[in-house]
């Protein structure tokens, strides 16, 4: 039950630390006419070039008699893959409510969208090269690194994208093998990967909830205290304690002398950060932070910094490297969801200021949870395409309907229920802005 409860908050931690990271480079992207003109660039090949490519695929199609595939995207690295203003527009409200729920309930909204792409019909190692390229096109736009060295510890970032570039390479060879293989075998991998994260954290979220409510105080903000996750034990302690050579100095300007820890550990971290990142399309920031500090004994300062630095390269390195160049990603779809977030976080930001935190957290439970409930139903109809267990059609698509429909019930809901509170208390949202 302790492991249990210390993984449920590191989790927490995760999903906390990744939703800040997005909502500070949401607002540093929309304030800059200079990084709006960015975002400009980037979506311009998608209405000048996206209906060309289409045209010319269904023309080369149809000369060949040939039907095109049922699956979202296709094989041409970098291109707007089969556009349609549908599709762009699907992918902008698959963005939204991302956006929506990171920016109200200060906990990563990334969990949604692999699930929700891979209910739209879309291969899951499409979704995961997608996810990462709308993660490395927010990162590059928002990227303060010049900016941030002075929080950035360069060796501590360094030593980490080791072992990081080294994850998220075997996790892309992975991905990519088992599709190989047999794509269905690749969905399901993904899936399963997804219902254990999403089940574990969401039953955490839910008992945090229920428990936050016998005791809820009114004037608690809406993601509860900041100390979740801070008493882990003495892994810090004891690894720096290991010295196992060569060693990494770092937070000289906190602690005299500075705090030490071996090369080793961190090339591990970063390993299973990159791992994680090919693997599932979260991007590196999304356990970086409770690593860091939780683990590794980092300051927050000094994560804050450094994560900013490590996350263009780890989401640019799997997103390109692993995903790109082998046509894995769908172009039309992660500029929408990157315009449809950025405007989701902005808002869901706002709402937390007139909405009560224990409502908040009762959302963020739901929220995660659907998103198990989802990956979960779909995971029978997958292995009994592998003929791992025997379904008929029938219960297949009834298991499939219901999680499709509880997923986007539920995330549907929030976001027009975010989207109605902000509509309805703008006049109190003016007047807390003024006030500020």
């Amino acid at each position: 039950m302790s492991f249990f409860k210390a993984w449920g908050e590191f989790m927490m931690v995760a999903t906390r630390a990744h939703a800040e990271w997005e909502l500070e480079t949401s607002r540093r992207i929309m304030g800059d006419p200079k990084r709006l003109l960015l975002l400009v660039l980037f979506i311009v090949p998608i209405f000048v070039f996206g209906p060309m490519v289409a045209a010319q695929v269904m023309d080369q199609a149809a000369a060949a008699g040939d039907v095109l595939p049922d699956v979202l995207g296709g094989k041409k690295a970098y291109s707007p893959a089969f556009y349609s203003t549908g599709i762009f527009i699907a992918s902008i409200l698959i963005g939204l409510c991302a956006g929506l729920i990171t920016g109200c309930i200060g906990a990563g909204g990334g969990f949604i969208i692999a699930p929700a792409l891979m209910s739209a019909g879309i291969k899951g190692i499409l979704a995961v090269g997608t996810d990462l390229f709308h993660i490395f096109a927010k990162a590059i736009m928002g990227s303060v690194i010049h900016r941030k060295l002075g929080n950035v510890s360069v060796p501590l970032a360094f030593t980490f994208l080791i072992g990081a570039i080294g994850g998220a390479t075997i996790g892309g060879v992975i991905n990519r093998v088992l599709y190989e293989i047999n794509p269905v075998l690749s969905d399901a991998f993904i899936t399963t990967i997804y219902s254990l994260m999403l089940g574990g954290l969401g039953a955490y979220a839910m008992m945090d909830y229920l428990k936050a409510r016998k005791t809820a105080d009114p004037d608690e903000g809406a993601h509860g205290g900041r100390s979740e996750g801070a008493e882990l034990g003495n892994l810090p302690k004891k690894l720096q304690a290991i010295k196992a050579p060569p060693m990494i100095t770092f937070d000289q300007n906190l602690v005299p002398g500075g705090r030490q820890i071996s090369a080793w550990f961190l090339i591990a971290s970063g390993f299973l950060v990159g791992f994680a990142a090919a693997i599932m399309g979260v991007g590196g920031g999304f356990l970086t932070f409770p690593i860091f500090v939780y683990t590794l004994g980092v300051s927050s300062m000094t994560t804050v910094g450094t994560d900013i630095f490590q996350i263009v390269f780890t989401a640019g390195y799997a997103a390109i490297s692993q995903y790109a160049i082998y046509g894995f990603i769908f172009y039309t779809l992660a500029m929408g969801m990157l315009i449809g977030s950025l405007f989701g976080v902005q808002v869901g930001a706002m709402v937390t200021k007139v909405v009560p935190g224990i409502t908040i957290r009762g959302f963020y439970a739901m929220a995660v949870l659907a998103g198990f409930v989802n990956r979960f139903f779909a995971l029978p109809g997958k292995l009994s395409d592998l003929e791992v267990i025997s379904l008929s059609p029938g219960t297949i698509a009834v298991l499939d309907g219901i999680g499709i429909w509880a997923f986007f019930i539920v995330i549907g809901g929030f976001a027009v229920w975010v989207l109605w509170t902000f509509v309805s208390n703008l006049g109190r949202l003016r007047g807390a802005e003024v006030a500020s």
